[in-house]
């Protein structure tokens, strides 16, 4: 079974360069983060053209989560429990920046960190709080076929980043980020990705970051201990990043040694 993260920046706007992708990797769920619509706004028929049923969560053009599957779809979650919610004024919102479904018996967490805009600032402190919650369902799931996939606007190591220079006093490389992201990895979680894949996942459209590479490793693929076993391989597809109207990330793809009932409709390879 192969399982995918991607940023896509506005389902709306890159709808047939995700879908085409889809088709072209052979993709069975694609967790999508940033998608920036409501649910009734997310572009279903094209994906169900191309065999895929999607699950949406979003309540503005900000933020939102979605998970596409040529495979069946069950117990359908919104929002972590416990997530914290967010405002600049009034109440608290609870955004929508997590969701999961359980495919072939693993269950895949589509999430999208929050920013922390900067050092300091409310927003920080929420990451930090997002964080911990997400730690605290991991501990929950530790023994069970768990992936959290998703944009964790952390670079945990320093190679992460083109430049540490470059990041002083900012956020996604401060301490607090890194020992909430270590604290997954304490949990259990392991990022399995990257013992197939270096490079980046991230580019800036400012400033020519993709054209001289100064890149992020921010997306990120963590399972549980159970799923860690049936790792297969892993890529980062770079690709993406160029090319007409490209999403600011790039998918983040994963294959487990797990069979589906897709299976038995692929040809046989002699």
């Amino acid at each position: 079974m192969r399982i995918a993260s991607w940023n896509v920046n506005s389902i709306r706007t890159r709808v047939g360069r995700v879908v085409d992708w889809l088709e072209r990797s052979d993709t069975d769920v694609l967790c999508m983060q940033e998608i920036k619509c409501k649910p009734e706004q997310f572009p279903y028929e094209r994906f169900e053209q191309a065999g895929y049923e999607v699950q949406a969560h979003g309540l503005n053009q900000w933020n939102g989560v979605a998970i596409a599957s040529r495979l069946p779809m069950t117990d359908v979650r919104r929002d972590l429990p416990a997530q914290p919610g967010y405002a600049n004024t009034g109440d608290p919102i609870v955004e929508a920046r997590a969701m999961s479904a359980e495919v072939e018996g693993v269950r895949l967490w589509s999430l999208y960190v929050p920013n922390g805009r900067e050092l300091g600032h409310a927003h920080y402190d929420y990451k930090l709080e997002w964080l911990r919650v997400l730690r605290d369902e991991a501990v929950r799931a530790s023994d069970q076929l768990v992936a959290y996939l998703g944009d964790y606007n952390i670079a945990p190591l320093d190679h992460d980043v083109w430049s540490m220079a470059a990041f002083e006093g900012s956020t996604h490389v401060s301490q607090p980020e890194r020992d909430a992201f270590n604290a997954l990895i304490s949990a259990g979680l392991t990022d399995v990705v990257r013992d197939y894949a270096e490079g980046y996942t991230y580019w800036d459209y400012k400033a020519g970051r993709w054209q001289k590479n100064e890149g992020m490793r921010i997306d990120f693929a963590l399972t549980t201990p159970a799923l860690t076993e049936l790792v297969t391989d892993a890529h980062i597809d770079r690709d993406e990043r160029s090319g007409d109207s490209p999403s600011d990330h790039v998918p983040v793809v994963v294959d487990f040694d797990l069979e589906t009932e897709l299976d038995d409709d692929r040809p046989m390879i002699f």
